[in-house]
């Protein structure tokens, strides 16, 4: 036979036909009967004449058993050919399938490898990222620790002001600039406590937002791996069988585009993390460098108010030292006087009595001898002279004893001025100047330390 049915057409992708299960036809074999009269009559003769084929009657049937046994084995021979046909256009068709199955996996396994790679570095980016705020969280802790020792000076100092006696407890320099560096030092504690809630708050964004991407990367290691083992598969392979059931779409699958928007989100979430953490450093840099420098400003302020009162203190201790000193010599020169003032007035008051006397003895002259002579109107103005003369040293006297009593007064008074003075300075160079020396330097250092 010549063989081989039409050509079949070759579609680019055999789609599989989905071909209704229902039970095959059952053959129904009929045997032909011959429908001549069959002889009954039961001769033997008769029976051979009837029973036999006439010659082209014979003929006929062979051509057609022929015919017959031709065209089954022309149609078997085209099946055949169809058959080999399908099965090389199947065999061609299946590699081919599954060459771009594989092809299509091992460029899955590219986009999974890249995105993998792409968190595993943003991991790690944002790992030492955290690392780094965390540290300058720390710096923070210690610069807020540091502050503790600056306030209690400021404190102690002020206290320590508020001892100072009447006359010196005045609002000067020194008190205003104490008073603004406890402000100073409370804004910036305050300051750094909420730099403080900042950083932890980021630090905790930073590791939420790690942890995504941990989430992302350990399902893509793992899609990996399940790629990796599919592309390996072949036909030859001992673990692969039927799972009919997987030729779905789950219904919670995600599209390419929604797979990789998701990495891509996760990724860049992290970046404004990173970025918000590294500004977040950089302001706690400037928060803990601009701190410690108003700090020092201020304290050198302090410092110089306290050298210039200080040097005030000292100056008005001085000018009162001199004028106390000229007072105890005013007071000796005043006793020195009042002794001499009583010694002139018992010397006056000598004189007095011996013309006194004399007036008295002569008034006892007899008769006329009790003359108003010359020796009388001397010794009368004699008297009238030393009694004038002992009112002006006993009114000078009490003036100078009242001078004294000044002088004293003034001399206790200058001495509690010095003495107030000598307080203050005590106070204020060496309870508080020297109170200041533990007064750390620079909060910037005392943050890595």
């Amino acid at each position: 036979g010549s063989g081989g049915g039409p050509a079949m057409a070759q579609p680019e992708e055999p789609q599989p036909a989905a071909v209704p299960s229902c039970p095959l036809p059952s053959k129904i074999c009929d045997v032909v009967r011959s429908e001549r009269p069959r002889s009954c009559c039961g001769m033997a003769m008769a029976g051979f004449r009837t029973a036999k084929y006439q010659v082209p009657e014979w003929h006929r049937r062979n051509a057609g058993v022929y015919y017959k046994a031709f065209t089954a084995s022309e149609e078997a021979e085209r099946g055949r050919a169809e058959s080999q046909h399908l099965m090389k256009h199947a065999a061609a068709s299946a590699q081919r399938a599954q060459d771009y199955s594989k092809t299509t996996l091992g460029q899955r396994l590219q986009d999974i490898h890249f995105w993998r790679v792409e968190l595993q570095k943003e991991i790690m980016e944002l790992d030492a990222e955290t690392n780094l705020l965390a540290a300058q969280k720390l710096r923070l802790e210690r610069a807020l620790d540091a502050t503790e020792v600056p306030y209690s000076v400021v404190v102690d100092n002020l206290e320590c002001r508020d001892r100072r006696q009447p006359p010196d407890l005045v609002i000067d320099e020194v008190e205003r600039q104490l008073l603004k560096e406890a402000d100073l030092i409370r804004d910036i504690r305050d300051l750094l406590k909420r730099t403080i809630i900042q950083a932890t708050t980021q630090i905790r964004s930073n590791r939420i937002q790690k942890e995504n991407c941990e989430l992302d990367w350990s399902d893509k290691v793992e899609t990996y791996h399940i790629d990796d083992k599919c592309v390996s598969y072949r036909t030859d392979s001992t673990n692969v069988q039927f799972h009919p059931s997987s030729v779905k779409f789950e219904e919670n699958a995600s599209t390419p585009k929604s797979w990789a928007q998701f990495s891509h989100d996760n990724i860049s979430g992290a970046e404004q993390e990173k970025l918000a953490s590294v500004q977040l450093r950089s302001l706690i840099n400037s928060i803990i460098h601009d701190a410690s420098e108003d700090l020092r400003m201020q304290r050198a302020a302090v410092n110089e108010a306290f050298d210039s009162r200080c040097r005030e203190l000292d100056d008005a201790k001085l000018r009162l030292e001199q004028h106390l000193e000229q007072i105890l010599k005013d007071i000796a020169s005043e006793e020195a006087n009042i002794v001499n003032l009583k010694n002139s007035i018992r010397d006056k008051e000598a004189h007095l009595k011996v013309a006194q006397t004399r007036l008295f003895d002569r008034s006892f002259r007899p008769n006329v001898e009790l003359c108003r002579d010359e020796p009388q109107f001397r010794l009368i103005s004699e008297v009238e002279e030393l009694t004038v003369l002992l009112e002006a040293l006993k009114r000078k006297l009490m003036e100078s004893e009242q001078n004294l009593k000044n002088l004293e007064e003034t001399r206790m008074k200058l001495e509690k001025e010095i003495a107030v003075k000598a307080n203050s300075l005590f106070i204020d160079r060496h309870k508080c100047m020297g109170y200041r020396v533990r007064y750390p330097v620079d909060l910037e250092v005392a943050s890595y330390q």
